[in-house]
Formats: C-alpha cells, structure tokens, sequence
C-alpha cells in the first residue's frame, strides 16, 4: 500500500497512493459513517484548478486526489520522486471500491448522468457484484441547484440508507458538487468522471499499450473531436509547460489554502 501524502501539481495537491490506499480509504470512511470527498484528477482536471483560483482551493479541499492520467502520475514523479508505478484511473478505482462495499454489505448511491445512462449502467454492475446494494440512483438535473436544493438532495441520500456516494457529472462539475455536498453528508463522496459511462458500456476503452503509455487522451480526441478539441489541443500543451516551468524552478506554483467556503449554487 502507497500512501505518501499530497504533492504540489501546478499548484493543485495530488495525493502519492496507489489503488489500495484510495481504496481502504473510502472503505474506511463509509464503515465509520463519515463524510470523504475524493476525486481523480487527469491534465484536464488539473488545468482546470490552474486556471480558476476558487476551484483550484476547492480541489486542495478534498481529502484524497489521486492521479487518474499518466501524465499525472509522471508529475509526480518527476517533481516529487514519488515512485508510483501505476496511475489511479477514476473508472477502475470505481471498481475496485465497488467490490469492497459489496463485500461488506454497505450500500451505494448513484448521482448523475442521464436515466438512460443509469438505466444500462445498474445491471452491469450488478452483473460484476451481485452481492452489491443500490440504496438509490439519481440522474443529473443539468441546471444549478435551486436554493435549498442541496439539503434535499442530502436528504433523498441520507434516508436511503446509503455508505457511499459515486457523483457522474464531468469535469468540473463533479467535483464542485462533491465538495459542496461534503458538509452534508456522514459517508464518503468519490467525483467518477466518465466511469458511469464506460461501465454502462458506452464508452470504449483504449487498448492497454495507449493507456500505459499515456495516449488515452489521443483516443478519446479521436471518437470526440469536435468535444473535447480544447481540452486536448489547448490544455495538454499548457499543462506540459507549466509542468516544465515547475520542474525547472522558473514557476513557483504556490498551491492555494483548501477552501472552506461552500459555492453559492452549483449544478447538480
């Protein structure tokens, strides 16, 4: 088990662990019945707390970030030695937490994505973890939450029994939800990115030679050009400069104080 604490990424705290130390982590959490926010960043997560202050102090909030890009995991590396020899990819992070929860008996919440979504994704997992409880499953609504919203959402989650909260919305909506849904809630949080997507078999995977050497992006690019043009020709080449402008003591990147403020509104 690898667990070496946060490491300052551009600016934004990853945390040095391997899928164990995430995983007994959220385990841990749920069967203590106490509140967790974690996510897994790639470049794009990461720019995306570059370039909004307010988010970035929000991502330096959550208890645990792990390293969901290679190019993540090499940052670590390279600026903090942390010798990680896997990334933490957010959708088989899912799993292996799924497989713990089911284990033990503890239900899960589902919130995001679309019914559609949902409606495929709920009999695979089943289909992987039979012994896996489903307290209850909630689609996005796609708009900012209307005020007093979010305490009836905690509500809904709360009264059904659930341990653990997987959160599908994108980045960065995810992850704001995640942080301002934290305070609410005794049971661990973990923002999933495109996991319900690729488990409800949506979303083809790239072969395994691409993912380890760090190339998953130029798959995805290539099913959703038009998407996902900025996120891969605009940020991938901001965040190797300022990676570069890090390692060569040209660029401090001073990492924000974690905030500790909830957002006004956000989308759920």
């Amino acid at each position: 088990m690898i667990s070496r604490g946060k490491r300052n990424v551009l600016g934004v705290l990853v945390d040095a662990v391997d899928y164990e130390a995430a995983t007994e982590q959220v385990v841990a959490a749920g069967r203590e019945r106490r509140p967790l926010a974690l996510t897994a960043l790639a470049v794009h997560g990461v720019m995306t707390g570059v370039l909004d202050p307010a988010h970035n102090a929000r991502l330096n909030a959550f208890d645990v970030v792990t390293p969901d890009g290679q190019p993540v995991r090499w940052a670590l590396n390279l600026l903090h030695r942390a010798a990680l020899a896997e990334r933490v990819y957010g959708p088989d992070l899912t799993l292996s937490v799924l497989a713990r929860f089911a284990d033990e008996g503890m239900p899960v919440y589902l919130y995001g994505s679309t019914d559609e979504t949902l409606a495929r994704l709920i009999p695979e997992l089943e289909r992987m973890f039979p012994a896996l409880k489903i307290a209850g499953v909630e689609s996005s609504k796609f708009r900012p939450a209307r005020p007093g919203e979010d305490a009836e959402i905690a509500d809904r989650i709360r009264a059904s029994g659930a341990r653990l909260v997987l959160v599908g919305l994108g980045c960065p909506r995810q992850e704001v939800f995640t942080y301002a849904m934290r305070p609410l809630l005794d049971m661990p949080l973990m923002a999933v990115g495109a996991a319900f997507d690729y488990h409800a078999g949506l979303l083809r995977k790239p072969p395994p030679w691409m993912q380890r050497v760090g190339l998953e992006w130029l798959w995805r690019f290539g099913l959703e050009p038009k998407r996902l043009f900025h996120r891969y020709m605009v940020l991938n080449p901001a965040y190797v400069a300022r990676l570069t402008a890090q390692r060569l003591g040209l660029w401090k990147a001073t990492p924000p104080a974690p905030a500790n403020d909830r957002p006004a509104t956000f989308a759920v």
